[in-house]
């Protein structure tokens, strides 16, 4: 499947990047929305994951999109309780997404273990529902990335990256706490239309030019491989971006 070329943002500081994306999304899913029934978006934890939430909130032309056709996934998920407030979802509820107006059966949330035996169980449950629902690719995929180049629970030489015919998969034994979550595969993702990255801080200046050098290997650094078919934006602050070159593509 053919992919785009990475293309880098940068904005002066996180609120500036947050704000920007929020417009760029909405503006991205009234266009969905003129291409088919509903938009498809998958979403992602972490502070700037709730801040983008928040700032679509005061986007002024949010009302644009018909939020009951949005369908919303997450990338991945912490096998926790629902509500637990390290959970993704309970982040990104938390800063607005059940105030948008959506069709909550069109909010797919991963089972934590009080709704399900296993993560295993979790990850089938949720590929089950992206082969009913998910089938067409999303049209927006958001990513944070880790300091140490992840992206949605895909870790530097884990062997959860090694899966490829499956189209979510049990996380164990993750670096970063919680141990266990359920995460979608890279396979998964080359299915979107547009995917894109959002960071801020110094602390992934190192992360961010490791992902976008040439050679980067997704063993190494998981942000390099996931791409959109038709857009793979890299929207940064300025201290995310201070270690790229100058020359690096920009918009």
């Amino acid at each position: 499947m053919a992919t785009s070329a990475p293309r880098v943002v940068v904005h002066a500081d996180k609120q500036t990047l947050a704000d920007a994306a929020g417009a760029r999304l909405v503006t991205a899913l009234v266009d969905a929305q003129t291409r088919s029934p509903e938009a498809q978006v998958a979403l992602t934890g972490g502070s700037m994951g709730s801040a983008i939430i928040a700032s679509v909130l005061a986007t002024p032309g949010r009302s644009a999109v018909d939020w009951s056709r949005v369908r919303v996934w997450w990338g991945d998920e912490r096998y926790l309780p629902a509500g637990d407030p390290e959970r993704n979802d309970t982040q990104n509820d938390e800063a607005g997404l059940r105030e948008l107006g959506l069709d909550p059966q069109k909010v797919h949330r991963v089972a934590g273990p009080d709704g399900s035996d296993s993560a295993e169980a979790s990850a089938e449950a949720y590929a089950e529902s992206v082969r009913r629902h998910g089938q067409g690719g999303w049209d927006v995929v958001l990513f944070g990335v880790g300091p140490d180049g992840h992206v949605a629970s895909l870790f530097p030489h884990h062997p959860a990256q090694r899966i490829t015919d499956e189209i979510a998969v049990a996380v164990h034994d993750s670096p970063k706490p919680p141990p266990d979550r359920v995460s979608l595969t890279f396979e998964c993702f080359e299915r979107s239309r547009e995917v894109w990255f959002l960071v801020s801080g110094a602390d992934k200046a190192d992360a961010v030019k490791a992902a976008l050098a040439s050679d980067a290997d997704r063993w190494d650094v998981p942000a390099s491989a996931p791409k959109g078919t038709e857009a793979t934006l890299w929207l940064l602050d300025r201290a995310a971006a201070a270690e790229l070159d100058p020359g690096d593509p920009t918009a």
